[in-house]
């Protein structure tokens, strides 16, 4: 009887691992990020010409913050259907600067001393 047991509770164990997911928690993360980034980058891809694609990639390297936010913007006009052709470079430093804020003209007047 008791070999009975011993059997019966390896096996339940043995199908409890097996119903364990294989990732971790962390791992699973990471592979949905991954898909996402993989989903933004064909959109992009599909959506901006070489030119612009190369300036974002510029942009992301210097303000990564502002990258995803134009990224994002591009994405919505796309999926909302309010691109009708490839966005090139001028079209992309158009859309920039209505994102970057006005910068201030400061003037410094020295005294002469």
């Amino acid at each position: 009887m008791d070999d009975i047991d011993a059997i019966r509770k390896k096996k339940l164990r043995e199908l409890q691992q097996q119903q364990q997911p294989a990732f971790s928690q962390d791992e699973y993360e990471e592979t949905q990020q991954k898909e996402f980034e993989e989903q933004k980058k064909m959109i992009l891809r599909s959506i901006l010409m070489d030119d612009a694609r190369e300036r974002l990639g510029r942009i992301k390297a210097a303000r990564p913050e502002l990258a995803e936010n134009l990224e994002n913007q591009l994405i919505m006009l796309a999926q909302s259907g309010r691109l009708k052709n490839k966005i090139n470079d001028e079209q992309l430093r158009d859309l920039l600067s209505k994102i970057l804020p006005k910068k201030r003209d400061i003037t410094i007047r020295r005294r002469g001393i």
